[in-house]
């Protein structure tokens, strides 16, 4: 997914008085997401059941005191998900949990001044002392054997502490602290890939709200065959984002594959289209897209076809193109995955039904959660090429089921197409099952 160019952005907010005015969301779209005071409401609520979790997760991973660092200009991905999800402004915000042995699970929020929100959930004096006074007296009262931080992890969010704030802890926690400073790394995982039963109901919605815009950017509404560039798709669901108060984390992402044009590619996977590419009849659009809300975040493409004149259906090669996705789609998710299996058991499985069926498939799936691309095992032709250690798939969690296939067309005289999708799902003993619909038809821009 590539980065937001600044003329993309400058664009997107001067077409957005115009624009929303004559494509917005509907009224039941924009009243479907709660008001941010509600929004604080329901993820507190959430809060105090995920830190319940917290003792047995630091204890699965050997972790005595666990610590969130937060800095002003640089917040940490961690902050609003494990305390209260409000503006931080000091110049470090420190959040604490120690595992207090028979006396269970102590928090701790280390700030520069006193906030009731977070005295709800950590100790913290209304009168705090110094940040460097506070931490030398939590490793004086508690000792502990590990000092889990937010280091040495293959991601960004298990190696967000920043040099100066790691400097800090060990300078105001001491050299045997320091010793003991390990990585949070698997504690984080864990803490990220572990789905909440309440989160379940917001989720759905938000998958339904990234469906209904992505099936209106891929219609006649917003496509005008011959004129409508892929960036003009782009801008209009910057603006619907806009209309419903939801952030995107990636530029929504188009492909455009048409007869006799040869498939441009980029590192293995069909490339997206330049911005000035016009969506012309007979083309076959592929559209990437989703956005966070509440601190979960979708994922979902869907295709579409260009009809021609006089056509009222997309030819049947194409539909026969689709129906090979979702094959691999039903073997992935319903015949191959399982809670506690391994994530490389699942790819191999199922790679190796699609060859048996002589399906060209890819398969790239990731986690769904506090990010877009979020933590947690992967069923992924990278993870494999890379030999990544394979771990087991957790009950619950949410999974971005992202694949394709690639077919020869014959109304396309044997022009191989890729047929793109992705879906977020969920696990259960019975495989991973679709928040939404899977498409079982492409698109029609009519």
């Amino acid at each position: 997914m590539r980065s937001t160019a600044a003329g993309l952005l400058v664009l997107s907010l001067c077409a957005c008085a115009h624009s929303s005015a004559s494509n917005p969301v509907t009224p039941a779209d924009r009243s479907a997401l709660p008001a941010w005071s509600e929004q604080i409401r329901i993820r507190e609520d959430w809060l105090t059941r995920r830190h319940a979790l917290v003792l047995d997760m630091m204890r699965r991973h050997g972790v005595a005191m666990w610590i969130v660092v937060n800095e002003e200009f640089h917040d940490d991905p961690l902050t609003m998900v494990v305390a209260p999800p409000r503006p931080y402004v000091g110049n470090r915000d420190l959040f604490v949990f120690v595992d207090a042995g028979a006396a269970g699970l102590k928090r701790h929020a280390v700030t520069g001044y006193f906030e009731e929100a977070l005295s709800r959930y950590f100790d913290t004096p209304r009168d705090p002392k110094p940040f460097a006074e506070a931490m030398k007296a939590l490793w004086e009262q508690y000792h502990p054997r590990s000092i889990a931080l937010s280091i040495e992890g293959k991601r960004g969010v298990t190696r967000s502490l920043t040099k100066s704030s790691y400097d800090f802890l060990a300078e105001a926690m001491g050299p045997e602290a320091k010793a003991r400073f390990v990585s949070a790394a698997d504690l984080i995982e864990e803490y990220s890939d572990t789905r909440l039963p309440e989160e379940s109901p917001v989720y759905r919605r938000m998958v339904e709200l990234t469906a209904t815009l992505a099936r209106r950017a891929l219609s006649s509404e917003v496509i005008h065959p011959g004129t409508t560039r892929v960036g003009d798709v782009r801008l209009w669901l910057f603006d619907r984002a806009w209309d419903l108060g939801v952030s995107l984390w990636f530029q929504p992402d188009l492909r455009v594959q048409r007869k006799g044009k040869a498939a441009d590619m980029s590192r293995g996977f069909l490339a997206i289209s330049d911005e000035n590419e016009v969506i012309q009849k007979g083309d076959v659009v592929h559209l990437d897209f989703g956005f966070s809300f509440m601190g979960l975040s979708t994922d979902y493409q869907r295709m579409a076809y260009v009809l021609r004149d006089g056509e009222d259906a997309a030819p049947a090669g194409l539909e026969a193109a689709l129906a090979s996705t979702n094959a691999l789609q039903d073997v992935m998710m319903r015949e191959e995955a399982r809670p506690g299996r391994l994530s490389a058991d699942v790819y191999e499985g199922t790679m190796a039904k699609m060859k048996a069926r002589g399906i060209n498939a890819q398969i790239y799936s990731h986690p769904l959660g506090f990010q877009g691309h979020a933590l947690g095992p992967s069923i992924d032709m990278r993870a494999a090429a890379r030999k990544d250690t394979p771990r087991p798939l957790r009950p619950g969690s949410y999974l971005s089921v992202e694949l394709n296939t690639r077919s020869p067309v014959p109304e396309w005289d044997g022009q191989v197409v890729f047929m793109m999708e992705e879906d977020p799902t969920w696990l259960d003993d019975a495989g991973y099952h679709f928040f939404g619909e899977q498409q079982k038809k492409l698109f029609l821009v009519r």
